[in-house]
């Protein structure tokens, strides 16, 4: 059968190759068939045997033959017929085809020549094979003249290539064309035309000099930013420095003179100068954080440091100016926060120094609270700053943080200020990953609220943790005004567990007391010297400890002899360690003795080891300072605290002195050393110690820097020339003390 299929293909093959042979051999057959029925026909008729039925009958049969033969061929005409319609449509479906995809190819031709890209094939030899109009135009030659050439546009500056995951290689290329330089982009990869013919290289290319042009100048344009923030820094470092060099002078030697014997005019005007050199310090600091903001200097440090100190000193630090204005500040510290966390406890500061200086400022009466409590957020701490002052309006919230705003002039002109305060706050806390919010009703006081994310310190703690005392049910009266600093210590009170009732009535008070028996009776100076002793004569009989609440300029008042009534007394802004102290101790001596004995109270219990109790001792010291005036000031704080003095103009008389008291044998036990000096500035005079140190085998010299420029990269500076700390000027007396302190108390430990 198989045999059979293949004989008939084959003759089909055989007559499509040649239909003349088919032709001679149809014609040869037929004409064989006719002549031979009709010879048989003329034969049989003329034989003796002639029978006329038979040839009837054969004539019959050849008719049915030849009809049959007729219908066959007819049936077959149509089918040919059906199927040569079939072939017709078929090829005009193929011309449809065929024009389409003629017309396709036309528009694909005419998209490909009208690209802007430029657009070339290349064989595997580099060779062109195909180019459009764009890059005939760019390399000024017909298509004639760059078909079958290894043309190339001149490279003047090759940029960086990156390959693609597909294969594809991506590079820009700046060439020299006709137009002049130009940059292009171009991406090349393999495609494939035709698959009897091998893959081409497609590269298409981009005329991107335009963005390359507007990256550069937008680059050239961050470099002059950075290179005039830079300079803007350096510019207000300089000047900062200028300005607080001569207010060294300005507020020291007005400190000097107001610890001199004055009349009450001459008092008055060295304050006002004081007072006016702190303010112009006030603002070159605000000016220079600014900058440092500005340039993106900030920086933050992480280290532990003990929360509750850190308010409180905030509070001490401001009761002053507070009292002053007569309001009250006080601060709240929720019991359960950590003890110590993790943070920039310098950055924290300054942001609530701000807010609870600003809320002094715009506080006419009443008084300001610094509560700390858990935030919303797990790991925040909020610090809020409530006072009762003039409040903000709803206008004025709304852009109160940005840079020199106020809430309106009026404010300004009345209160001064340069309004960078709010702005620079914000940015810190921002930095710092907190947030900063007011809530604020013109007439009814501001409150900030600061969240801030600090970490529990989980080493070793540099104080013991706090222990409130156990009140639970004791009875205690408090007898004040209706102030702040009364709501925050009944609410203290009340958190440790105690029965507290606040009265602001002298009368009243001396009819509860005989009411029932009270653990501790508090009571604020501020309610009447005499109405105060009296009270606590009459607290005697019904309290076991009686406490009067008393303000530093106040405190001499304890030695009056009313004050014996009271077995213990407290200075505001109250500290919860020493409250929790006096709830707690033993209620013996009274008030008087302790202040005309100068016992120490419970406002510095467990200060005993800081470097300010060490014992006064002499030193050593050089100083190396280029202006004259404060090389007095200096020498005049330092003689006063009872240290020998040595004064050099520049470094390298700085240096000579040094080297004369070590050959001497009497080494300096201290250099105060100026950064900015002529001849030998303070940074290379400071490494030429260190280095005559390691080869002389001398012992190392503490050396202090006495700087005006707080950036931190002075700061490395300082300590990368070997120096051991810094003090900023302008110099404060306190901070001198301190320094020398540490130094003395290193000085024992090492000893």
């Amino acid at each position: 059968m198989a045999r059979l299929f293949w004989l008939r293909a084959r003759l089909r093959r055989l007559v499509r190759r040649h239909p003349r042979l088919s032709f001679v051999f149809r014609t040869f057959t037929t004409f064989s068939i006719a002549f031979g029925g009709a010879y048989g026909f003329i034969s049989g008729t003329k034989s003796a045997d002639y029978d006329p039925n038979a040839f009837a009958l054969g004539v019959s049969l050849l008719f049915a033959l030849a009809c049959v033969a007729l219908a066959v061929l007819s049936m077959r005409l149509r089918w040919m017929r059906r199927k040569l319609g079939k072939v017709i449509l078929h090829n005009e479906a193929l011309a449809d085809r065929n024009w389409e995809l003629k017309e396709a190819e036309e528009r694909a031709r005419s998209l490909f020549e009208s690209q802007g890209d430029l657009i070339v094939l290349r064989d595997a030899g580099g060779v062109i094979t195909s180019v459009n109009d764009a890059y005939c135009t760019l390399a000024r030659r017909s298509r004639a003249e760059l078909l079958a050439t290894r043309f190339v546009l001149p490279v003047l500056e090759q940029g960086a290539s990156a390959l693609e995951t597909n294969g594809t290689r991506i590079h820009d290329q700046r060439v020299e064309t006709a137009l002049g330089p130009r940059w292009i982009a171009w991406r090349e990869g393999l495609v494939r035309i035709d698959a009897n013919h091998p893959a081409e290289l497609q590269c298409v290319g981009r005329d991107v000099t335009s963005r390359m042009e507007t990256e550069r100048a937008l680059a050239e344009a961050r470099d002059h930013a950075n290179a005039a923030n830079r300079a803007k820094s350096r510019f207000l470092a300089m000047t900062s420095h200028e300005f607080r060099t001569p207010l060294n002078g300005i507020i020291g030697m007005s400190g000097l003179l107001l610890d001199t014997p004055l009349t009450p005019e001459q008092t008055t005007y060295a304050r006002a100068v004081k007072a006016s050199g702190d303010a112009l310090l006030s603002l070159i600091e605000e000016l220079l954080d600014y900058s440092k903001i500005e340039a993106g200097k900030i920086e933050l440090e992480s280290r532990p440091f003990v929360l509750p100190d850190l308010i409180e000193d905030i509070t001490e630090l401001l009761a002053p100016r507070a009292q002053a204005r007569q309001l009250e500040i006080a601060a709240y510290i929720d019991d359960t926060l950590p003890i110590e966390v993790i943070g920039d406890a310098a950055r924290l500061r300054q942001v609530l120094l701000n807010l609870a200086g600003n809320a002094i400022k715009f506080t006419p009466s009443g008084g300001v609270a610094l509560i700390v409590e858990h935030g919303a957020r797990p790991g925040d701490i909020r610090f809020m700053v409530q006072d009762t002052g003039i409040g903000i309006t709803p206008d004025a919230q709304a852009r109160i943080f940005r840079e020199f705003e106020q809430a309106d002039e009026q404010i300004a002109r009345h209160y001064g200020g340069t309004g960078l305060g709010l702005s620079i706050s914000d940015r810190i806390v921002k930095r710092m990953g907190g947030r900063i919010a007011l809530e604020s009703r013109p007439g009814a006081g501001s409150a900030f609220e600061v969240s801030i994310p600090l970490a529990a310190h989980d080493g070793a703690l540099q104080r013991k943790p706090f222990s409130p005392p156990d009140l639970a049910g004791q009875p205690i009266l408090l007898v004040c005004p209706q102030t702040i600093e009364a709501s925050l210590l009944v609410r203290r009170l009340d958190r440790w567990g105690a029965e507290t009732c606040m009265i602001s009535d002298i009368a009243a008070a001396r009819a509860l007391l005989a009411e029932r028996s009270w653990h501790t009776v508090f009571v604020d100076h501020a309610m009447g010297a005499e109405a105060v002793w009296l009270l606590g004569q009459i607290a005697c009989r019904h309290a076991t400890r009686r406490i009067v609440m008393v303000t530093p300029s106040t405190r001499h008042d304890l030695q009056a002899a009313g004050a014996a009534a009271f077995t213990g007394y407290l200075v505001k802004p109250l500290r919860a360690q020493s409250i929790a102290a006096r709830l707690t101790a033993p209620a013996d001596g009274s008030t008087a003795q302790r202040a005309t004995n100068r016992q120490p109270d419970f406002e510095t219990i467990g200060e005993s080891d800081s470097p300010a109790t060490v014992p006064a001792q002499s030193l050593s010291v050089l100083v190396a300072e280029d202006n004259e005036i404060n090389a007095l000031l200096i020498r005049s704080l330092l003689t006063r605290l009872g240290h020998d003095v040595t004064v050099a103009a520049n470094g390298e008389d700085a240096l000579a002195s040094w080297v004369a008291a070590q050959t001497a044998d009497a080494p300096y036990d201290l250099v105060l050393m100026d950064v900015q000096m002529p001849k030998l500035d303070g940074i290379e005079t400071t490494r030429k110690i260190r280095e005559r140190e390691a080869d002389g085998h001398a012992r190392r010299t503490a050396i202090l820097a006495l700087t005006a420029n707080t950036l931190t990269d002075d700061r490395h500076a300082c300590f990368d020339a070997g120096m051991d700390g810094f003090l900023v000027k302008p110099l404060d007396q306190d901070k001198l003390a301190d320094a020398l302190a540490r130094l003395i108390a290193a000085r024992h430990l090492a000893a």
